[in-house]
């Protein structure tokens, strides 16, 4: 049973007899409290999708619940569903563009690295990699002669995502993009 400081986003807990998958942790650390961090959790019950916000202490020990990771590459969409199809067995998982909502700003038919969480027989979420490549279709135009460290630009994505990239960046290029960030990291 690992400790509240110790639960990372997309982790499934077992909380107020449910199964509980957190969607955003915030840290704070309130001044007088004698050095006790608190960590507010997002969390939405993966049977209902009920939303929570929870507060718990850095001591608090939360249990964790069984979660299988499965390597999954998108394949079509079905009206308001995405569907994605397991990578070894070709089993299909269907999610709502609701419960995906800000990961498909990330995906494409030939993103690589996702994976769909499942609990019980049941996929609850969607797993970005660490970094995209994506293709930008529009952006001001490059200057030449612009240094990699100057200033910025937005860049809207092929997904509809917009990040801000180095001047130097030209429209119908590849970037690769930090998932967790919203960033753009470098040339793909």
């Amino acid at each position: 049973m690992p400790k509240a400081s110790d639960v990372k986003k997309n982790s499934a807990i077992e909380y107020n007899n449910g199964v509980y998958l957190i969607k955003d942790i915030e840290r704070s650390v309130p001044q007088g409290r004698a050095g006790g961090s608190l960590y507010r959790m997002r969390m939405y019950n993966v049977v209902t999708g009920a939303k929570a916000d929870e507060t718990f202490k850095d001591s608090d020990m939360l249990t964790m619940a069984d979660l299988i990771h499965r390597d999954v590459m998108y394949s079509y969409a079905d009206g308001d569903e995405r569907i994605f199809m397991d990578n070894e067995d070709y089993t299909p998982y269907n999610f709502n563009i609701e419960q995906i909502e800000e990961e498909l700003l990330f995906i494409t038919e030939e993103t690589q690295g996702l994976q769909v969480l499942v609990i019980d027989g049941q996929a609850v979420a969607l797993e970005l990699p660490q970094a995209v490549s994506l293709k930008i279709i529009e952006t001001d135009p490059s200057i030449k002669g612009a240094s990699a460290s100057a200033r910025t630009k937005p860049a809207t994505l092929e997904t509809g995502l917009v990040v801000q990239v180095p001047e130097y960046i030209a429209s119908d290029e590849v970037i690769k993009v930090n998932t967790t960030e919203k960033r753009f990291m470098s040339r793909a």
